[in-house]
């Protein structure tokens, strides 16, 4: 149903994955530098259990030795030679303010999932970490996506047929962070411990230190999107202009015909009007779906911005 799949009944990340996946960040990745790793695990009756992750080190074009899929291989060799799960069951990466979403991931996830079905991909956002929430989500590509990319028609009239809009690119899975019984009693107990957060929090007019850039990721995203439109309207006026001249040329083919006819001459050759007349190509419209999803402003941002309109609204409450 709405073009999901259910292939578990629960997906499991056990804090180990999560605890290695935020160290790799915080050693690696610096503000928009992003970092990427292998996940690694095994299936249980009705559930897919995440149990184990490495990274994928950092290099540059100039190591041309590097062979990526050589190291992975080498190192689920490794892992199996200690008795650690060793089986492929996805991958992860970080995001900067939230927006993941773009041609190479969807590249990825397609080869991961289109190898292995149960593949998933982690996404971890260190911002929203940062700031006393653990941000970390799973998602799959849907199966309608996965037709398209398998035929590698990114068309206007294949999504339309299709019926993709980003909302259809990917589903996310829940997953659950698995915690043994004295972690859990031990983080009770520092949550009873630690300060009380302030309750008035939402009554302060400042706005977020990440505001800014999360509207400037905003901006970014809709000049993107205006660029385009701008070439999608180039190409219907192409298309437009080609159809008129192809009508013209047929009109004046038949006139021309007709003065042969009546002075007994035999009709023009047939011609390819295809050939003659190419349309013009359209512009592949998954860039647009991409752009199209916004996830620079999430609920934190949006606070801030509600926060920025406060002042105007109380004060026009006041008059009334």
């Amino acid at each position: 149903e709405n073009g999901k799949t259910q292939l578990f009944n629960s997906w499991g990340v056990g804090k180990l994955v999560v605890l290695k996946i935020i160290k790799h960040y915080q050693e690696e990745g610096q503000g928009s530098e992003v970092v990427q790793g292998v996940l690694l695990g095994l299936v249980v009756e009705d559930r897919l259990e995440i149990t184990n992750c490495f990274p994928f080190p950092q290099h540059t074009e100039d190591d041309v030795d590097f062979d990526e899929v050589q190291y992975q291989m080498e190192m689920m060799r490794s892992l199996r030679h200690v008795n650690i799960d060793h089986l492929h069951v996805g991958w992860y990466q970080s995001t900067y303010y939230g927006s993941f979403v773009s041609r190479a991931l969807l590249d990825s996830q397609f080869s991961y999932q289109h190898a292995i079905e149960e593949s998933v991909v982690l996404i971890y956002d260190p911002i929203k970490t940062a700031q006393g929430s653990l941000c970390l989500k799973a998602y799959r590509l849907t199966p309608k996506l996965m037709e398209i990319c398998k035929e590698k028609d990114f068309s206007p009239e294949t999504l339309k047929k299709a019926c993709v809009g980003y909302e259809h690119m990917l589903e996310e899975v829940p997953i659950v962070i698995k915690n043994s019984h004295l972690i859990n009693v031990l983080l009770l107990d520092l949550q009873e411990k630690s300060m009380v957060a302030d309750k008035h929090e939402l009554l302060n007019l400042s706005s977020s230190n990440h505001l800014e850039k999360s509207l400037q990721l905003l901006m970014d995203r809709v000049d993107g999107m205006s660029q385009e439109i701008v070439k999608y309207n180039s190409y219907c006026r192409n298309l437009s202009k080609q159809q008129q001249q192809k009508q013209q040329y047929l009109q004046r083919r038949q006139q021309e015909n007709t003065q042969r006819q009546s002075r007994g001459e035999p009709p023009l050759p047939e011609e390819d009007i295809n050939k003659m007349f190419k349309p013009p190509q359209a512009p592949p419209r998954m860039d647009t779906l991409l752009i199209a999803g916004i996830r620079g402003v999430n609920d934190r941002r949006s606070t801030s911005v509600k926060q920025l309109f406060l002042p105007a609204y109380s004060a026009g409450s006041n008059k009334k």
